[in-house]
C-alpha cells in the first residue's frame, strides 16, 4: 500500500461583526493508515489568518505561536481536564472517522494511468532518457520510483511536482537518465492510495521511442477569480 498522507478536516468559523476580525478553529486528523498510532489530531486557532495556538496529539499540550497565543497556551495547559479531553480526541474524534474516510478514498479514487517512453536528452553524458508519466490520480500524494533489475535506482533521477490538471486530478513525470546495458530490466514503480499494491510498468512492453530532443512540458491551470 502506498504511504499517502490524507487529511480529514472540520472547519468552524465565527466572525466578529463589530470589528470585522475573523476568528476560526480547525480540527484535523492527519493519517497515513487506519492504525490509530499513525494518526495525529491537531486543533488550530486562527485570528485574521494567523495561527495563534495549536494543540497536537504528538506534543500533548498547547503551543503558542504569537504573543496572544503564548498566553492562551500557558493558561489552557493549566487546565488538566481540558488537556485530558484534547488528548483523548485522537481516539474519540479521529479513530471513529478514519476507517470510513480512508476506505472511501481507496475505493473511490481512480487508479493512475502510466505511460513510459524513451527520449533523447538535449545535453547529457547519458545517451538516453526514460520518462515515466503518471496521469489522472487523486489525491495528489504519490510516489514514483525506478527499478533496474529489481533494485531501486537512487541516482540520475529527477521528478516534477504533482501538477493539478484543474479537474481534481493530478499528473507527475519522473525522468531516468541511463546508459543501456544488454539484458537489463528497467521498471517504473507507482505507489498511490488508490492502488492495493504498487503499479509496475516495465520498459519495453510499453516503450514508445521519440527521435525529438527532450523539451520540458509546462502545464498551466486557469483559476477564475
Amino acid at each position: 500500500m502506498a504511504s499517502s498522507f490524507l487529511c480529514l478536516s472540520l472547519l468552524f468559523i465565527s466572525l466578529s461583526t463589530a470589528d470585522g476580525f475573523l476568528e476560526y478553529t480547525m480540527d484535523r486528523c492527519v493519517f497515513n493508515s487506519t492504525d490509530p498510532k499513525d494518526i495525529e489530531f491537531i486543533r488550530s486557532y486562527y485570528f485574521n489568518k494567523v495561527e495563534d495556538v495549536r494543540f497536537s496529539s504528538s506534543v500533548g499540550e498547547y503551543v503558542g505561536y504569537t504573543e496572544p497565543g503564548l498566553k492562551y497556551a500557558e493558561n489552557w495547559n493549566k487546565d488538566q481536564g481540558q488537556l485530558a479531553a484534547m488528548r483523548a480526541a485522537k481516539e474519540t474524534y479521529c479513530k471513529t472517522n478514519v476507517g470510513l474516510n480512508y476506505q472511501t478514498v481507496i475505493t473511490q479514487s481512480p487508479p493512475p494511468t502510466v505511460k513510459l517512453r524513451s527520449m533523447t536528452p538535449l545535453s547529457s553524458q547519458h545517451p538516453a532518457m526514460l520518462v515515466c508519466s503518471v496521469y489522472d490520480f487523486y489525491p495528489s500524494e504519490i510516489k514514483v520510483s525506478w527499478l533496474r533489475d529489481g533494485k531501486e535506482v537512487s541516482s540520475d533521477v529527477t521528478s516534477t511536482e504533482e501538477m493539478a490538471d484543474g479537474d481534481w486530478y493530478y499528473q507527475t513525470h519522473s525522468h531516468l537518465e541511463y546508459t543501456h546495458r544488454s539484458g537489463e530490466k528497467i521498471s517504473c514503480v507507482v505507489e498511490h492510495a488508490s492502488l492495493e499494491k504498487p503499479l509496475i510498468t516495465d520498459w519495453g512492453k510499453y516503450l514508445s521511442v521519440s527521435t525529438h530532443l527532450y523539451t520540458p512540458v509546462h502545464t498551466c491551470t486557469y483559476i477564475p477569480v
